[in-house]
């Protein structure tokens, strides 16, 4: 079984910056994997996807892009980097990750697994 476990969340000032991490356990094979946010009241939202095949492609929402930056090291571990954060982009953020074999992931993610979640305060 899959588990994700997600660190680096917490409480920082607008135009601040948080880097978020995300290890998987429970797999040999690269998963493609992904961060999603959520705000009580509202769906959970795509933050940043990537493939994590040898093009290593990604994909941004609008409102993080030039931002937030997706990557991840040659084995299970997934980070975003956000930068000039804003107090718009407070909510838990989740860590996802799809299946082995996975197709079109960076344009249509369909997750299998989540983390816990890891909350992020941006002050005004």
């Amino acid at each position: 079984q899959v588990q994700l476990v997600e660190s680096g969340g917490g409480l920082v000032q607008a135009g601040g910056s948080l880097r978020l991490s995300c290890a998987y356990s429970g797999s040999t094979f690269r998963l493609p994997m992904g961060w999603y946010r959520q705000v009580p009241g509202k769906q959970r939202e795509l933050v940043a996807v990537i493939s994590r095949s040898r093009s290593g492609s990604t994909n941004y929402a609008d409102s993080v892009k030039g931002r937030f930056t997706i990557s991840s090291d040659n084995a299970r571990t997934v980070y975003l980097q956000m930068n000039s954060l804003k107090p718009e982009d407070t909510a838990v953020y989740y860590c996802a990750a799809g299946s082995w074999g996975t197709t079109d992931w960076v344009n249509n993610p369909k997750p299998d697994y989540w983390g816990q979640g890891t909350q992020v305060t941006v002050s005004s």
